[in-house]
């Protein structure tokens, strides 16, 4: 028997993204109110080399290829949601676009914070002591960057479409319907939602630097930043099997904290939404059952 896909998403601008074992699809409102749908392949490099599709080592190439994925999607929403053309994403420009994205990250989240808790050695000294600091000021800083963005009326509306991506999965791994009033009724909040994969491995981070040095100063930045596809690897493990058995006790336990700060990365969507994202996430099944008669371009 076929092991059954864990399907995901993103949300866009104005729009949802759906991606399956073989395709990804972008449903985006546009302003004259229709909804504008494309279709492309997924292409992993996993195909090439199988040995990265191995535990431990697999989460970090899912974590690459969704961050090609999402610019993607983003790049196909926001021409739509404007009425402008889309122009093509260059092999240049999506380096440079993912260099950018990785360099703010680690800047905000892995050089701040160990920077700030380096201040505060003179008052707690040691490894295990300087972690918990750094990991204290990692989830604030985290906590206080998705709070900020979230005030913005554009912003909120991302949120919408992050909470109508995740009612649909919902929906679909219940055996329910795929119509709004169905899916309407299923949760905002999804176990394997990358809010949470961003928790845990903040949280992993904290556990597993408490075994490295924390001086000199450049060497704990460069720890932090050279094991960071380990802690990836590590935390997209722990999502997949805390969310495979997400009925136990335990699973509940570990997951609670991941769907906590949810509610800060979504908001309950409209009809209208749910709608956009119900077309996304239907496009991505059509492809990959063979019909095309969904407008599709190759790969970019």
């Amino acid at each position: 028997m076929k092991k059954p896909f864990n399907y995901g998403g993103q949300a866009v601008i104005e729009g949802v993204m759906m991606r399956g074992p073989s395709a990804w699809a972008v449903a985006v409102r546009c302003p004259d109110n229709n909804i504008e749908i494309e279709t492309r392949p997924v292409e992993t490099v996993t195909n090439r080399l199988p040995c990265l599709k191995w535990p431990l080592v697999r989460g970090t190439v899912v974590l690459v290829e969704s961050l090609i994925i999402g610019i993607k999607a983003l790049n196909f929403s926001a021409s739509k949601a404007t009425a402008e053309e889309e122009k093509p994403i260059t092999p240049l420009e999506m380096a440079g676009t993912v260099v950018v994205a990785v360099g703010l990250a680690i800047g905000l989240f892995i050089v701040l914070p160990v920077f700030l808790a380096h201040l505060l050695t003179p008052l707690v000294a040691g490894s295990v002591g300087q972690n918990v600091i750094e990991g204290l000021i990692r989830i604030t800083a985290f906590m206080l960057y998705v709070a900020a963005v979230g005030l913005m009326p554009d912003i909120r509306r991302v949120f919408q479409y992050h909470g109508a991506e995740h009612k649909v999965i919902n929906a679909y791994e219940a055996g329910a319907r795929l119509e709004g009033g169905e899916v309407q009724r299923y949760s905002a909040l999804h176990p394997r939602c990358g809010t949470s994969f961003i928790l845990v491995v903040i949280l992993l981070k904290v556990f597993i630097f408490c075994f490295l040095a924390t001086d000199p100063l450049w060497w704990r930045i460069a720890s932090r930043v050279l094991l960071l596809p380990v802690v990836a690897g590590v935390a997209y493990e722990v999502i997949k099997l805390t969310a495979r058995y997400a009925a136990f006790p335990l699973s509940k336990l570990l997951l609670a904290p991941g769907l906590a700060v949810q509610k800060l990365t979504t908001r309950e969507p409209d009809q209208s939404q749910l709608e956009v994202a119900i077309s996304a996430f239907e496009a991505v099944r059509v492809r990959e059952e063979g019909d095309y008669n969904v407008r599709e371009v190759g790969a970019s």
